[in-house]
């Protein structure tokens, strides 16, 4: 090998090894700062689902995390300690079926999670799951089943951001479409003139019990932009918000009344739609403290939204059918509507009928046959808000078609 060779050979050796350097202590360091920074995980946030027999929580986490039960729930409240993640500077909120609200606080390297709750219960199962099936991010799941009827004294929380309040529940009715928009054509009626008959009428049913604060979003004729319709219900801080129409088909034969809720993909749309404001936060009467706190209670402002639009939905078709009113198969139907869109407003979009079909038509057109129809909706919306957690049996949920 000539000298040259030689000078060459030793230049590419130390470059090599210089390398081999570089790249061991980049490893260390990325490594110590691993186990400096990664020792301790984040919980995420809580969700709720399920009714006031059984409710399922769900405690969202960035990584994997042991529980470990303090209390089980027999004296009205459920108390978790989960190790390896911690809350930063703490969560807390309001719950929903058998939870009345709860609390996440750091301890250490862990979180002590604490549930109090609306009536005595068990855990029935509690389980971790790992990343999969679309989420990006573990899930520690806790399942509650009901074991008495009383109600537990409520025991103190920490200050919410929300409160309940004192008056009347507010309602807003949305008569659809009208103005330039007239809907769907029946054989002798337009869709906008059956809806706003119909809102009135419910309007009146909703009044004459004296429990309640009716609002419509439109009370003639006239054409009202759908994100309008929405901002009337946020903007007023509504309980609820139930937009009346009629259906239309390809064949005459369909008929059948139906009930809508938000999508998960409508709720993606509806937290995209929210956020693109600059002053969201406030419109939400959030902190705005920390952007990513904000989103997380974001969250779980829609996720708690969706439960009780559900809920309203199936205590809805559950009096439209005791009086009845024909419904459509698959009654309980998701999809992304507009008017669905309010991420703090329980809020449902009920097809009355099929204006396309000569017996739904001559029913939603007959004065007393849609009185009758609105006295069941009103009906539903009493018992939705004296029992809100109550169990109902109706059809499975299926998606538009």
């Amino acid at each position: 090998m000539s000298r040259f060779e030689l000078s060459r050979w030793g230049v590419r050796e130390w470059s090599m090894t210089a390398l081999a350097l570089v790249v061991v202590f980049t490893v260390l360091l990325l490594g110590g700062r691993g186990l400096a920074a990664g020792a301790v995980g984040e919980v995420l946030g809580v969700r709720f689902g399920g009714d006031a027999e059984r409710t399922r929580i769900v405690v969202d986490l960035d990584r994997s995390a042991r529980g470990q039960v303090i209390e089980t729930g027999a004296d009205g409240k459920v108390v978790l300690t989960l190790t390896g993640v911690a809350p930063g500077r703490g969560l807390d909120g309001n719950g929903s079926g058998l939870v009345r609200g709860y609390q996440v606080i750091p301890v250490g390297t862990a979180s002590r999670v604490r549930f109090d709750l609306a009536r005595n219960a068990n855990i029935e199962r509690r389980f971790l799951l790992p990343p999969g099936d679309g989420v990006a991010h573990y899930r520690y799941v806790v399942d509650l089943k009901a074991t008495g009827t009383a109600p537990v004294a409520a025991r103190p929380m920490a200050p919410r951001a929300e409160t309940r309040r004192a008056e009347r529940p507010l309602i807003v009715i949305d008569a659809g479409h009208g103005g330039r928009d007239p809907g769907a054509r029946g054989a002798q009626n337009n869709e906008s003139a059956i809806t706003l008959a119909a809102a009135q009428q419910l309007k009146r049913e909703l009044e004459r019990t004296n429990r309640y604060r009716v609002r419509l979003t439109r009370e003639s004729d006239v054409y009202v932009d759908l994100n309008r319709r929405v901002r009337i219900a946020r903007d007023a801080e509504a309980d609820l918000f139930i937009s009346l129409h009629a259906d239309a088909g390809a064949d005459p034969a369909t008929r059948g009344a139906s009930v809508y809720t938000l999508s998960e993909q409508g709720a993606n749309r509806a937290v995209r739609e929210v956020t693109r404001s600059t002053n969201w936060h406030r419109d939400l009467h959030l902190p705005g403290r920390d952007p990513s706190v904000d989103r997380i209670l974001l969250d779980m402002t829609q996720r708690a939204t969706q439960n009780r639009s559900a809920q309203f939905a199936r205590v809805l078709l559950t009096h439209i059918e005791a009086m009845d009113h024909p419904l459509l198969r698959r009654s309980h139907r998701d999809a992304g509507l507009a008017v669905l869109l309010a991420p703090d407003v329980p809020a449902v979009l009920l097809e009355m009928g099929f204006i396309t079909n000569p017996d739904d038509e001559r029913a939603l057109a007959d004065e007393r046959r849609r009185r009758r129809l609105m006295q069941a909706v009103a009906q539903g919306i009493d018992r939705y808000f004296r029992e809100p957690g109550a169990p109902v049996v109706m059809a499975s949920m299926g998606g538009p078609g």
